[in-house]
């Protein structure tokens, strides 16, 4: 019987193939980790044998759900797809996804004109959310986190106890990253931020400003950056326009430090001999740039996996930890 798909095979079928309930082939195919390991070895030898196909629509439709999750990225898609961020991220979604029964929808949006988006979303269409990159400005993610559970990919702008968080301690990484310029003996640092509309934006200025206070020592020039290797450049520019000395430069993602690390070039500043270059994030930017970037690695692949395992956890009825904060790792390289 192992041929073609047959859509007609029944749970009971396998059940009776296996030699087992109804009930355990209902737990395997569901997920269901209450099931003993001979059972499960001989639910899924059926279920080869026989090959059935679960049937996802009704099972879906007995539990008034749709199986299907959100991930809503409040950018323009010239900054998702050039930001190599999005891409872990999104792969490490998928990838945890991939092992439940729950598929991916990608809604990628800077604005919700006419609440287009924020209705369908609301709407039962989905089950729930996770919301990553988003701005103080983006009031309609508040609306869909009213509508349906949903999982941040970073702190809320709105944060509260109810939140489910994952997330970087971005203040901690951004205090790491600093005192690893000063104690390279940097003592005039520079730095490119990141939005102020953004809590991680905010949290890096915070963690900078906290060492550099703390060592006794002033900014050289803040500039925002935007998170873009456009916006790392034209940040690069202001800051040699000031006509500010500085040795070092600390840019809160890598994409503005490759940006940065341009017009130094043109200005003829040498890196790291004349000044130090320090990224953020680990991505493939890091690597790409010339020379490659010393960086803060955050692990956005498992964030991703972490968002996902939440939302599912959540979906399920289980009770998930509300803040979950992945770690973050100096990555010295040539650049600093």
């Amino acid at each position: 019987m192992s041929g073609d798909l047959r859509a007609n095979i029944t749970i009971e079928e396998v059940a009776a193939s296996a030699g087992v309930s109804r009930s355990t082939v209902s737990r395997v195919v569901n997920g269901s980790t209450a099931v003993s390991p001979a059972a499960l070895e001989a639910v899924h030898r059926a279920i080869q044998e026989l090959n059935y196909v679960p049937n996802r629509a009704a099972r879906s439709l007995a539990r008034r759900r749709t199986l299907a999750v959100a991930l809503v990225v409040p950018e323009d898609t010239g900054r998702f797809f050039g930001d190599p961020f999005f891409a872990s991220v999104v792969s490490g979604v998928h990838a945890r996804l991939r092992r439940s029964e729950y598929v991916l929808t990608l809604f990628i949006a800077s604005d919700d004109p006419g609440d287009k988006m924020t209705s369908y979303l609301s709407s039962g269409s989905i089950d729930g959310a996770i919301i990553v990159s988003h701005h103080a400005s983006d009031t309609f993610v508040d609306r869909i986190a009213s509508a349906v559970p949903v999982v941040w990919g970073g702190r809320p702008v709105h944060e509260s106890s109810r939140d489910y968080v994952v997330d970087v301690d971005n203040a901690a990484a951004a205090r790491t990253a600093t005192e690893y310029l000063i104690g390279r003996g940097c003592r005039r640092i520079a730095m490119i931020a990141g939005p102020a509309s953004m809590p991680a934006g905010v949290d890096r200025l915070t963690g900078f400003r906290t060492v550099l206070e703390d060592a006794g020592l002033a900014p050289a020039a803040i500039e925002d950056g935007l998170f873009t290797h456009a916006g790392g450049a034209d940040a690069m520019r202001r800051i040699l326009a000031t006509g500010a000395e500085f040795d070092a430069v600390f840019a809160s993602s890598d994409l503005m430090a490759r940006g940065a690390l341009g017009v130094l070039a043109a200005a003829g500043l040498r890196v790291p001999d004349d000044v130090a270059v320090m990224g953020f994030d680990d991505s493939s930017a890091a690597t790409s740039a010339e020379p490659h970037l010393t960086t803060m690695r955050q692990p956005s692949f498992a964030q991703g996996e972490a968002m996902a395992a939440t939302l599912v956890d959540l979906l399920e009825g289980r009770s998930p930890a509300r803040s979950t904060i992945m770690p973050t790792e100096l990555v010295v390289r040539e650049s600093a």
